[in-house]
């Protein structure tokens, strides 16, 4: 289907086309990590939630499962469609949690430190978990929004709740951030095991990914980037 066509109302296409076509047509990118809730309409996700199960009994049906027969597949196709719209990616398809931001009157202007966050996410290269930690740390000034810090946590798991690479889902994270509060300094540390890893290819389970961003003052500051390092010791 060209971008330009416009899929009509009532049409008979699967729910997935009309969703990608409306993407397509705002020229929207639906990449794996991306938030595509705008563009799902009332009701299209539990038609989407059918067309998947119906897809995922094409793929067990491929393996050579007799899901007909097996009581122990005989309703996996469902069950692996609800996880994934509903649980492992759902920050693709609901939006941001709702977030009070609350103006810094105090004018705190010190390191504040949150974390270790526990994540939960999956490999777009494989669509296997990934499980770690995150930690936030934040230089606010006069003009910053405050959030609670139980706020922290639920936009993690809306960001993380997408197909991932951790590289880009913490650099994701900074940004909302930055945008959110509006700190002079922000630090985002990410430490996780891949079950990329773990349980194919090499099969070394000992190996951990660690990386950072760095924003503002936390980039600039080599000894406000060392006190955080050293407050959050991500070694215990």
């Amino acid at each position: 289907m060209a971008v330009s066509e416009k899929v009509p109302a009532g049409s008979d296409l699967p729910v997935s086309a009309r969703i990608r076509d409306r993407l397509r047509r705002a020229g929207t990118r639906f990449h794996a990590n991306d938030d595509i809730s705008g563009f799902i309409e009332p009701g299209e996700l539990s038609l989407l939630l059918d067309e998947v199960a119906d897809k995922m009994s094409s793929v067990l049906e491929s393996l050579v499962i007799d899901t007909e027969n097996d009581h122990n597949t005989r309703g996996t196709a469902r069950r692996v469609a609800k996880m994934y719209l509903n649980e492992v990616f759902r920050g693709r398809y609901s939006p941001a949690p709702p977030v009070t931001e609350f103006p810094n009157a105090a004018n705190l202007n010190e390191l504040m430190i949150v974390g270790p966050i526990t994540i939960r996410s999956a490999c777009s290269h494989h669509l296997v978990p990934i499980m770690g930690r995150l930690w936030v740390g934040v230089m606010p000034n006069q003009h910053s929004n405050l959030i609670g810090l139980s706020k922290y946590a639920r936009l993690a798991e809306w960001i993380m709740t997408r197909p991932q690479i951790q590289e880009e889902a913490i650099t994701q994270m900074a940004d909302l951030l930055m945008d959110l509060v509006k700190p002079d300094g922000l630090a985002v540390i990410m430490e996780a095991d891949h079950f990329c890893m773990h349980w194919r290819g090499v099969k070394d389970t000992a190996s951990k990914m660690v990386n950072s961003v760095m924003r503002g003052s936390f980039l600039k500051d080599s000894a406000l980037r060392r006190e955080f390092l050293s407050l959050i010791n991500i070694n215990t």
